[in-house]
């Protein structure tokens, strides 16, 4: 079926977003091709022209979810890495399976991850660290099909160790230097300015012990080159400061600063491990923070100082990170996490309020992801990446502060509808773009397989 030209989206109780962080009851917002063209109060009359009408009431209309860092590759390995700290998760269970990965399991795993992510209202992801072996242009063909707005970040490295780890990381997952830097130009150039902007590649240099300093200074000149982004790990365990006081004298955001990758251009997952010196560094610099909550509790990291963070000025989004540390790409049920363990760390009911965190599910996403300019916030001009929320539900019921509900009571699940450039992925729950039930049951064999071939007792 076609797409509509325009589609005129009714009755909506509409969270913009926008920096008046306007709440529209009862109004209406006019798609014409892939922008939001029009958003109006009840008072300002609904627009004739229409080709065709959605009806929202009693439902909230949000901008699309932006998840700011994630493994595309790791749904398939859910329910395989419980209960393990971060270095005995990466080498007894996640790394010996990704090990024996193929491109069909690859892209299988991105696309049971994409259909997760739709169906709890994430419409822009950044995707980290994809391998060769994962094969990068079948990913990026089904983020097109899936209709999603996806970074994908290529893996660059030269070293097979983690932090002051030798050589731990399985053979299947080493890649020499050369073939790193050569791949990543290559997706650059094909993926960055195609397929009507919805992918994009990155460079995503592994973590401290994962490349050299001339390699992290040679990232930063490629960046700037290639006019491209870059986004990695850092600070996010104890071991990544152990590593950078050892090897440079430094803290880890001290090293990465010093090889030239702390700027606007760059985006830190974790950032769990700062130091108060750190983040006034991180704002300065106007580094990016991909903030994983449920991670970094999970595997028992620690709890970064983000109100710290906000506080001083740094730009701060959220992320799921993959499904062995998190067991879910929800992010309604991350923003939760995200208000609430700060609460906890600080003793202070105060911070971290809800209105802050739906921010960082959405206009401090896109801007983390260097597209503020076009998606985070439902404004005229602005791409039509849009989620219904049912509100309709007793765990919804009653409700006065809409942003409250969504971010303390809302679940992945109370999404509706979900639109991305202005085409519907998500009706009435119904996936529109990816088949559900072969995806289920293949990933359901294909985990099985990697299993098996791996050689994991999981």
């Amino acid at each position: 079926m076609a797409k509509p030209s325009s589609i005129l989206i009714q009755d909506a109780i509409i969270v913009t977003m926008d920096p008046h962080r306007r709440m529209i009851e009862g109004g209406s917002i006019l798609v014409e091709g892939d922008r939001i063209t029009e958003v109006r109060g009840p008072a300002g009359g609904r627009p004739e022209k229409a080709e065709e009408r959605i009806s929202a009431k009693g439902m909230a209309v949000i901008p699309g979810l932006i998840d700011t860092h994630l493994h595309l590759a790791q749904s398939l390995l859910r329910g395989c890495a419980d209960d393990l700290s971060l270095v005995e998760w990466l080498r007894q269970r996640v790394w010996p399976i990704q090990g024996t990965f193929t491109e069909e399991d690859g892209r299988m795993s991105a696309e049971l991850s994409m259909l997760e992510m739709i169906r709890s209202g994430t419409t822009s992801f950044v995707g980290v660290d994809v391998v060769s072996r994962y094969g990068f242009d079948g990913i990026a063909e089904s983020v097109v099909k899936a209709g999603m707005r996806g970074v994908l970040a290529k893996t660059i490295m030269d070293s097979p160790g983690y932090g002051r780890k030798g050589t731990i990381m399985p053979a299947g997952l080493v890649e020499e230097r050369e073939d790193c830097i050569r791949e990543a130009k290559s997706m650059v150039k094909k993926w960055s300015a195609s397929k009507g902007g919805l992918v994009r590649a990155w460079l995503a240099p592994r973590s401290l012990g994962g490349c050299s300093r001339e390699l992290y200074e040679e990232v930063a000149d490629l960046a700037g080159e290639w006019k491209t982004r870059v986004t990695m790990h850092l600070a996010e365990v104890k071991e990544d400061v152990r590593y950078a006081k050892q090897n440079f004298g430094m803290t880890p955001f001290e090293f990465i600063e010093s090889v030239g990758l702390a700027g606007p251009g760059s985006l830190f997952a974790h950032m769990v491990w700062l130091t108060d010196s750190d983040v006034r560094r991180v704002a300065e610099t106007k580094a990016n923070v991909a903030h994983c909550p449920s991670s970094n509790l999970k595997l028992a990291s620690g709890i970064p100082k983000v109100p710290e963070l906000l506080d001083a000025g740094a730009n701060v989004g959220l992320g799921c990170d993959g499904a062995p540390c998190n067991n879910s790409y929800d992010m309604i049920r991350e923003m939760k996490i995200a208000a609430v363990v700060q609460k906890a760390r600080l003793l202070d009911p105060l911070t971290m309020p809800a209105a802050t965190v739906m921010e960082m599910a959405t206009v401090r996403g896109a801007k983390a992801m260097g597209m503020d300019s076009e998606t985070g916030s439902i404004e005229v001009g602005k791409k039509a990446d849009l989620v219904f929320i049912d509100l309709k539900k007793p765990h919804l019921t009653p409700f006065r502060n809409i942003v409250s509900n969504i971010v303390y009571s809302a679940m992945g699940s109370d999404v509706d509808t979900v639109m991305v450039d202005g085409k519907l992925l998500l009706r009435h729950g119904k996936s529109l773009t990816l088949d559900e039930e072969r995806i289920m049951g293949e990933a359901q064999r294909r985990q099985d397989e990697l299993i098996s071939r791996s050689g994991v007792k999981a």
